[in-house]
């Protein structure tokens, strides 16, 4: 998908809050808004190049949001807005090899006391439903999720293997916003709960995908499957 906001380089500087950073631009020091719960300590860093996307609202408090990091030479997408659009896109094209089959795809669809990323279905009725992930923690060629506590990532594991258990599909696709990278894996660190339900998931019959992308400072796509390691 191509970023059609104007883009803008800019130097970080702090992030008070989860919402709020500060960068400097055009030798101005000017708060931003960021749209990502995550720590992502490793990008945010003081003096790392930020990536701006300019948002043309009056009624917003801040003019950029925060939306990529350079990590050295690695450019990493943090907007948590991202994933759903570049996994439609890819979906809509049939780049998703094992979901290739559903032809109606359709976000943000409830089933039972849940709501996931999407319900996709094929001409004969069967169903299947989808949660997305975006993953921004990489080391070393390692990416992992999540990188802040998830009670609600956990709840959407478990309740995908109850979709399972009404006879539809159901699965679990982590969207590494980067590219060349050697694998994913679950980030038992941070978040032992959720590597436990990601496995329980998986040994259940939830299908776990991990996929990375193409970009750059005005553009990501969904690129091609990387190692799942659980």
């Amino acid at each position: 998908m191509l970023i059609t906001n104007n883009i803008r380089l800019a130097k970080f500087i702090k992030r008070p809050n989860r919402f709020q950073a500060y960068v400097e631009l055009d030798g101005e020091e000017l708060m931003v808004h960021v749209p990502n719960t995550g720590r992502n300590k490793e990008i945010l860093v003081p003096g790392y190049t930020v990536i701006l996307r300019e948002e043309n609202n009056p009624q917003r408090k801040t003019k950029y949001d925060l939306i990529a990091g350079y990590k050295g030479e690695r450019l990493i997408n943090i907007d948590s807005q991202i994933p759903n659009k570049v996994v439609d896109e890819a979906l809509k094209s049939g780049k998703i090899d094992k979901l290739r089959k559903y032809n109606n795809i359709t976000r943000e669809k409830t089933f039972g006391n849940s709501r996931f990323d999407f319900k996709l279905s094929d001409d004969k009725g069967n169903e299947y439903y989808l949660e997305i992930k975006g993953v921004t923690y990489e080391d070393n060629g390692k990416t992992a999720f999540p990188d802040a506590p998830t009670e609600r990532g956990r709840k959407h594991l478990l309740e995908l293997v109850e979709v399972l258990e009404t006879g539809r599909g159901a699965g679990v696709l982590f969207l590494i916003q980067m590219e060349n990278v050697d694998y994913f894996t679950p980030h038992d660190q941070m978040d032992k709960l959720f590597g436990e339900a990601l496995r329980y998931a998986y040994h259940s019959g939830v299908d776990v995908f991990a996929y990375d992308c193409i970009l750059g400072e005005n553009f990501i796509t969904l690129n091609k499957a990387v190692e799942v390691r659980l």
